[in-house]
């Protein structure tokens, strides 16, 4: 997990106790922006998924390229 992951899993975090606070008191404002702070943790978790799926492929096509020039005469 990298730190993208963990700042979107903070922020889903904060933002479902914003949203259910705003939904227990009646503020709608403070709902709204629990909703959109959870959407955002949301996609950050995702954007860091795709950074450590790019970070692998770019690992492994490193490692393939070393592989191909160790074995070149």
């Amino acid at each position: 997990m990298n730190s993208t992951q963990v700042n979107g899993k903070v922020d889903e975090v904060v933002g479902s106790i914003k949203r259910n606070a705003g939904r227990m008191t009646g503020n709608t404002p403070l709902q709204v922006k629990g909703i959109a702070q959870q959407t955002k943790g949301k996609l950050e978790g995702a954007l860091g998924k795709a950074k450590d799926i790019v970070a692998e492929a770019n690992q492994g096509a490193n490692r393939k390229a070393r592989k191909q020039q160790d074995t070149r005469p």
